[in-house]
């Protein structure tokens, strides 16, 4: 009875043991995939990495880990110019399959899907709007994005100028938008034009103000922009990729 006692608490013992190695290898792999990360992708902060399940080393023995999420704080994703970004205020991927080389360089996801999110201001400011001439003298401008309710986006256009020389005018009118997400590019499109002082302007001039593209490109590990939605501080994306890599 005395022995089946000392054996149990033998196997309590390392049980424990095996949790706390486990644990503690876990948290200096997670360190040192975030290194590896934040070098790959040339971040400026260090990103999240969080590897899930358990127990840790039988899947660092088998050479593959089932999930692994890595969370990214600012990241500048490209927009199609040379020398301007994008912000992504914050850019969250499930990596799952995650297989890595023998000598843990490198690594590669199966799968991996996400969300990004982008505030208004930042997508204004990319938008890079300038005052353009819609007609009998007026001039608009793209000057707010915000939330509009239900998906869409609140876009606010300013008129300025005066209709024959004559006529004077300077106001801010809105319209609500959809959102969408082609070819990584998120896109903006007007349900309906804004009036503007019951002005017959030509609906081509006043798209080139309402309506814009921009892209959102060379995400980390080649993952793809997939859905959007307009959200109360900006728009939100999903993202998914195939095949993606985390570092190496």
């Amino acid at each position: 009875m005395r022995g089946l006692r000392i054996l149990l608490i033998l196997v309590v013992i390392l049980g424990v043991l095996f949790v706390v190695v486990d644990r503690v290898a876990v948290y200096f792999a997670e360190g040192e995939a975030a290194d590896k990360i934040r070098a790959t992708e040339n971040l400026s902060a260090t990103p999240d990495v969080d590897i899930k399940g358990f127990p840790f080393l039988t899947q660092l023995a088998g050479g593959s880990l089932d999930d692994v999420q890595v969370g990214i704080d600012d990241y500048e994703a490209a927009t199609g110019e040379a020398g301007r970004t994008i912000r992504i205020d914050r850019l969250k991927a499930d990596m799952k399959g995650v297989e890595f080389s023998g000598d843990y360089s490198s690594a590669t996801a199966d799968s991996a899907t996400g969300t990004a999110t982008i505030a208004y201001a930042e997508l204004l400011r990319a938008a890079k709007a300038a005052p353009t001439d819609v007609g009998l003298g007026v001039k608009a401008q793209l000057v707010g994005l915000s939330d509009g309710g239900d998906g869409k986006i609140k876009v606010a256009v300013r008129i300025q100028g005066a209709i024959a020389g004559a006529v004077h005018i300077d106001k801010t009118v809105s319209v609500r938008s959809s959102v969408t997400v082609e070819h990584n590019r998120v896109q903006v499109h007007a349900d309906a034009l804004p009036v503007i002082g019951g002005l017959a302007l030509a609906e081509s001039r006043v798209r080139s103000i309402t309506d814009f593209r921009q892209a959102v490109d060379r995400l980390p590990g080649g993952i793809e922009l997939d859905k959007v939605q307009a959200a109360p501080d900006g728009v939100e994306i999903t993202v998914k990729g195939s095949d993606v890599r985390l570092a190496g």
